[in-house]
């Protein structure tokens, strides 16, 4: 007698994946601890080379210890390390996510960066592609893979994109370019990917310390933020959270400046 294959269960969790999750105190590692406590599972990816390169350094461990808290808050997780300067990266860590969690994802936050100070006269062509590649392309490629697979219940919106942007321009050109080729690709993807039932946001979190200010830009910062504080992830991680929430459907196609009311 045969049977017939039946669907595999869909998870309890919606599952959320999210890029640049390398270091624990990080805005990615806030939103994660976040999206976990609040019924997500999550997948995340991290890239130790690029931690290497700036002056913080890697955080040896850091993948593994998040995981660990993610489980601990009831979480399924996949930390998987991805090069995103790899066009073909972003179709292994859908696939990877899938495998691992056992579900389609529903929520892509995409808080990944390369970002590397130089301006108009210094920046190099190598530091400008591969600030496109990675904060513009690889962001491209990841909300077209996510297109591509998602499968929401007809006449609701249930996915979520949410990308974090920043407005630096002035003395960090590749970045602050490549991050507002990013906003556009994100708000496209509001009216394209709406007949899917996904919204797609644009979250400016502002000033954040961790770890790569120095003392003199942390007290310009402050004293130009009405509240007096810079911001933290779990700032950042808030708004994503609601975002992500059924509560945050009616919000899309924006660019959100959760910043404290700091001044340009």
């Amino acid at each position: 007698m045969t049977t017939t294959p039946q669907p595999s269960p869909a998870p309890s969790r919606p599952i959320a994946l999210i890029t640049g999750v390398g270091r624990s105190i990080g805005i990615g590692a806030g939103i994660a601890r976040r999206l976990a406590a609040s019924g997500w599972d999550v997948a995340f990816t991290y890239w130790t080379p690029y931690d290497r390169r700036m002056e913080w350094g890697a955080e040896p461990g850091a993948a593994a210890s998040i995981a660990r808290e993610l489980a601990e808050a009831g979480a399924g997780t996949a930390a998987i390390e991805a090069d995103l300067t790899d066009p073909d990266a972003p179709a292994r860590i859908f696939d990877e996510a899938e495998q691992r969690l056992g579900g389609p994802v529903t929520a892509l936050v995409l808080s990944h960066a390369e970002s590397v100070e130089s301006g108009l006269l210094d920046t190099t062509v190598e530091a400008f592609d591969r600030h496109f590649a990675v904060n513009s392309r690889a962001s491209w490629l990841l909300i077209r893979e996510y297109g591509l697979r998602f499968r929401g219940a007809p006449g609701t919106a249930t996915g979520r994109i949410v990308a974090l942007t920043s407005d630096h321009t002035v003395g960090n050109l590749p970045y602050g370019a490549s991050k507002g080729a990013l906003d556009r690709i994100t708000l496209a993807a509001a009216h394209e990917l709406a007949h899917l039932g996904v919204t797609a946001n644009v979250v400016n979190p502002g000033p954040v310390d961790t770890g790569w200010m120095s003392d003199d830009l942390r007290e310009a910062l402050v004293r130009g933020t009405p509240l007096g504080r810079l911001g933290t992830p779990q700032d950042t991680a808030h708004l994503v959270d609601f975002l992500c929430s059924p509560e945050g459907q009616w919000i899309n196609g924006q660019l959100l400046k959760s910043n404290g009311g700091a001044a340009a």
